[in-house]
């Protein structure tokens, strides 16, 4: 199995990783699909491909195999290609230890996963918009607070990050996946690196993610810190929060 498909960001995250006592989170849009024209939302229908297949458990093989941990807990949008990867991943960490990945994918039915239902107050409000600006444009909409039907975007990405802290692994060693999409991951990262513009070369790759850990008791009280693209950054979660005031 090869990983020439997967984005180069993600080997170069695993040297940046923290002590694998320290549990993390990779935060990812789901392996290749069937390609789809325009510059909306993909359709729910949509599959991976053959390749998408492999890379997803080429790349589950790889993590376990170069990160000295399990996969402990698995969430995922509800959408087919999502839960494959998920699978596909778990599959291929099974193929490289004995030890107890979790078999059970955790659908996120509540909308926090799927595009663009986690920042979504009102869809009869926001949809009109989705249509006629696009993904790229949406989401810039979204992040510059700009949208009708729509949450801040602070408390949106918050609500997400909660579930992520809320479905982190608990012990050392510990890797968790969450798999979602691209709008999700492209306002996310923005809203946390504190931008308000998104460009074409931001957009995350299909099976490119962030790997994200949080220090504290509790999470409004806790340290965030992630890696995306080559980069570790952090912010504080109450501090974030409050500039939703």
């Amino acid at each position: 199995m090869s990983l020439e498909l997967l984005p180069s960001s993600m080997l170069k995250a695993i040297d940046l990783l923290p002590d694998e006592k320290t549990p993390v989170t990779l935060f990812t849009r789901h392996s290749i699909r069937q390609v789809v024209d325009g510059q909306g939302l993909a359709g729910y229908d949509l599959q991976l491909t053959e390749q998408g297949r492999e890379l997803a458990q080429s790349w589950g093989a790889y993590l376990i195999h170069n990160t000295d941990r399990i996969i402990q807990h698995c969430i995922s949008s509800p959408i087919q290609r999502c839960v494959d990867t998920a699978a596909l991943m778990i599959q291929g960490a099974d193929d490289l230890t004995r030890k107890n990945n979790t078999h059970r994918i955790e659908i996120v039915e509540q909308g926090l996963l799927v595009e663009p239902g986690s920042f979504v107050l009102d869809i009869k409000q926001a949809a009109p918009y989705f249509k006629k600006q696009g993904a790229i444009g949406f989401i810039n909409s979204f992040v510059q607070n700009a949208l009708p039907g729509m949450k801040h975007p602070i408390s949106g990405v918050v609500d997400v990050l909660e579930l992520i802290y809320n479905t982190h692994p608990a012990h050392s060693h510990g890797l968790s996946l969450a798999v979602s999409h691209d709008t999700i991951l492209a306002a996310i990262i923005a809203v946390i690196s504190g931008r308000n513009q998104v460009d074409r070369d931001d957009w995350p790759k299909m099976m490119e993610g962030l790997f994200v850990w949080f220090e504290g008791d509790n999470f409004i009280d806790s340290k965030l810190k992630w890696i995306w693209r080559g980069e570790v950054s952090e912010l504080n979660i109450r501090e974030f929060q409050q500039l939703d005031d």
